[in-house]
């Protein structure tokens, strides 16, 4: 099976990781020794991806220097920038549509997610709708939840109201057809959160359950874990769990 694209989005100013993120952005600080982008796209490779999309805005070159066209990390590697103003993560994926002509994923650059992509796009293929979300049991550990799932699909997503019926979290991946997106207009900032919710409301939106837990840099306790686990044996997850 050859899997679809990842587009990564890089984009954002990461003010929660100040002053460590004032200079560089946030998918080139150090964890385990390495950038952490080196980690993430070593872990997209070893699970099957060929093909990824960065899209980033805040020191975006400094990236594109570091990955250049990703053949040390035996990937094809493009980019696309996001301009004057920061699209937000849904305007940066309209934005990178661009460069895309099928489904792909949507992967947050501050996420760091052992999971078997390969199933979860078999899953996707198998079904008609142009949107999926995976999904982790949280309760409420390792973030706040925002999802309420019933008989495996979602009935409720939300990152503003959040209620003990929301058990499961977004895991941080997605999978998307571009029309997903034929709303949006190119070049307009956007939240991807909405994109979600829209497709929830037409009911075209698939969740997938992972079982494997997430790892995150997108905050000081994610980074001092993740720096931690990856200190102590930097391949831990370079094979499928």
């Amino acid at each position: 099976m050859t899997l679809h694209p990842v587009v990564i989005l890089a984009g954002g100013l990461a003010t929660r990781l100040y002053p460590l993120t004032e200079e560089i952005p946030k998918v080139l600080l150090k964890v385990g020794g390495q950038y952490f982008i080196a980690h993430q796209l070593r872990l997209l490779r070893a699970r099957g991806i060929e093909r990824v999309v960065i899209s980033t805005w805040h020191h975006g070159e400094m990236i594109r220097d570091y990955v250049r066209d990703g053949r040390d990390f035996e990937l094809q590697v493009d980019y696309v920038f996001d301009g004057e103003m920061p699209l937000g993560t849904g305007g940066a994926v309209r934005q990178a549509l661009t460069l895309l002509d099928g489904p792909f994923f949507v992967l947050y650059g501050d996420s760091y997610l052992p999971c078997d992509l390969a199933a979860i796009q078999a899953f996707f293929d198998g079904h008609s709708k142009v949107g999926l979300m995976t999904v982790y049991h949280n309760y409420d550990r390792w973030d706040t939840s925002n999802v309420e799932l019933r008989d495996g699909a979602i009935v409720r997503y939300d990152k503003a109201n959040r209620d003990a019926k929301m058990k499961h979290i977004d895991y941080g991946l997605g999978l998307f057809h571009p029309r997903a997106f034929d709303h949006l207009i190119e070049g307009q900032p956007a939240d991807l959160a909405d994109v979600y919710q829209r497709l929830l409301a037409e009911g075209n939106l698939l969740a997938y359950e992972v079982g494997q837990r997430f790892y995150e840099i997108g905050s000081f306790e994610g980074l001092k874990e993740l720096d931690a686990l990856l200190s102590e044996q930097p391949d831990r997850f370079l094979r499928k769990e």
